[in-house]
């Protein structure tokens, strides 16, 4: 999956799951989780943190505050809990503590995708950024998460670096 802007600093991750019956115990093995974690790390990031909850908002949010008050992450992907189903409250969570919302992102993810899935396009994902920590929605399996990490990793280093105030503009 390297490319031509593969990742110059060492980035650090948190990976977010959102599943009620992962959170119970009900589901023991997190597939997109894992996904996540393999294409970072064969990208050069680091996996700080890495949880599993129940599809609520509270508790989202109160974790990805958490993590990005603490300074220790530059991105954190959060899986799951991303469709339209009423238990669905990923993005209401992410929105609730975003500082800067980054549509652009999140939108191409959905574009992209629904060339592929047409389902994609149901996808309420959001991406944005709190405390200089990225944090971007992913849908929940495993294949839609390898494909959107496909689509964003070509730019993610570089909206790290602009984040972290190393680079201003992308020099063409």
């Amino acid at each position: 999956m390297s490319n031509s802007n593969q990742i110059t600093n060492e980035f650090q991750v948190g990976i977010l799951t959102i599943s009620d019956s992962g959170s119970k115990g009900e589901r023991p093995i997190d597939i997109s989780g894992d996904t996540i974690s393999k294409i970072c790390t064969s990208e050069g990031f680091v996996e700080i943190f890495r949880e599993m909850v129940a599809d609520d908002i509270t508790e989202i949010s109160n974790l990805l505050s958490k993590w990005s008050d603490s300074k220790k992450v530059n991105v954190i992907f959060t899986t799951g809990g991303t469709g339209i189903s009423p238990r669905d409250n990923t993005p209401e969570a992410t929105k609730s503590i975003l500082d800067i919302e980054i549509p652009g992102i999140s939108e191409f993810m959905r574009m992209k995708t629904s060339e592929i899935t047409p389902t994609a396009i149901l996808s309420r994902s959001v991406t944005g950024i709190r405390n200089d920590c990225l944090i971007i929605n992913l849908p929940g399996s495993p294949k839609g998460v390898q494909e959107c990490l496909e689509i964003i990793l070509p730019t993610l280093g570089h909206a790290l670096e602009m984040i972290k105030g190393q680079k201003t503009h992308k020099e063409q």
